[in-house]
């Protein structure tokens, strides 16, 4: 897509854009030259502001719509007015606190993260999403509570503080004693291990017939890497909240819009990929429509910013979808106050 450099517009024409772009993020409406005229202090006429409005298009800034003899912005004009011309305000005092007001709780990392999310949809009226970081804790220590005769409680300790509970299905003829030795024997050999690297030496020492394991607790250390590593493995790449936001009074006459975009949310890992481009970046990354090829049919943009790790490396990327027409200048502010606040949650 060729964008009109800035420096080509005189100044009529910049003031114009401007106020048509504003006034369309502002209703989602196509702007008309009378409703300039009334919103300029530079003292053109409906007509000469019509004219500027034709140049503007033919630049391929504005588009016409055919049912309407109004202006709005194409999708390089947005472009055009993010990168050169967008006037940023920064969160409020309530939006800063309502973005802290989740993560701030404590709880599991994801619990966290969720929590940002969901504050950030609402304030910004779009869909929030968050990249969850693929970390791999560092164990410290297992333990087996028995609820009945055939489940038991896997308690997972990691090196962080951080504590997991998930119910286990016990082998045959397992005895309290026999979940105390498993446990014990998880503890002993696989603290300061990942669970990657947890399961690759249990399966060694299985083959090498090294373990001091036999029966029901041998089978009882398999079932608990494994339920821990798969349950690592299956956790969402991507959290997205809001998506009713997406559905308000101004969609009733873009509905098949609003239902590909929801299509398209639901196919997270293809969001995921998306976001993996503003991992490698230090800055907030804005795709407005076509610019992306998965929301091309619905026109849809992402605003997306990297967070990241006490040691400074990228673990993950927050931001929001939603209409080409939302509110830039506000929105962007926020989402990159959002990444700076699940840095600090991260450090």
């Amino acid at each position: 897509m060729t964008i009109t450099p800035i420096s080509e517009l005189n100044d009529r024409a910049r003031d114009v854009f401007r106020l048509v772009v504003e006034n369309y993020l502002g209703t989602g409406l196509p702007v008309g030259s009378r409703t300039i005229s009334k919103l300029a202090t530079f003292g053109l006429s409906p007509a000469s502001i019509r004219n500027v409005m034709q140049d503007l298009e033919e630049l391929g800034l504005l588009a016409a719509p055919h049912t309407s003899a109004g202006r709005m912005p194409t999708e390089s004009g947005l472009r055009l007015f993010v990168d050169g011309m967008m006037q940023a305000t920064e969160p409020s005092m309530e939006e800063r606190r309502a973005i802290e007001a989740g993560i701030s709780e404590g709880g599991r990392v994801e619990e966290a993260l969720s929590a940002a999310t969901a504050a950030l949809s609402g304030l910004s009226a779009c869909a929030g999403i968050v990249m969850v970081p693929q970390r791999e804790a560092l164990l410290r220590q297992f333990g087996f509570v028995p609820l009945n005769g055939r489940q038991a409680l896997a308690v997972l300790v990691g090196q962080d503080g951080s504590v997991e509970n998930r119910v286990v299905d016990l082998p045959g003829g397992v005895t309290p004693s026999l979940l105390s030795e498993a446990a014990n024997y998880m503890s002993a050999r696989f603290s300061g291990l990942t669970l990657r690297q947890a399961g690759e030496q249990l399966t060694r020492e299985l083959a090498a017939d090294q373990t001091a394991l036999h029966g029901a607790a041998r089978e009882l250390v398999e079932r608990g890497l494994a339920l821990w590593s798969s349950d690592a493995e299956n956790r969402p790449v991507l959290i997205v909240r809001g998506q009713a936001n997406l559905i308000d009074e101004g969609t009733a006459a873009d509905l098949e819009r609003v239902r590909q975009l929801l299509e398209e949310l639901e196919g997270k890992q293809e969001i995921a990929r998306l976001l993996e481009g503003a991992l490698a970046g230090s800055a907030t990354k804005i795709f407005i429509g076509s610019e992306n090829k998965l929301f091309s049919l619905s026109g849809s943009s992402v605003i997306a910013a990297p967070y990241r790790s006490g040691d400074g490396r990228v673990v993950g990327v927050v931001g929001v979808i939603g209409p080409t027409r939302l509110n830039y200048a506000r929105v962007i502010p926020m989402v990159d106050f959002t990444a700076q606040t699940l840095s600090r949650l991260m450090r």
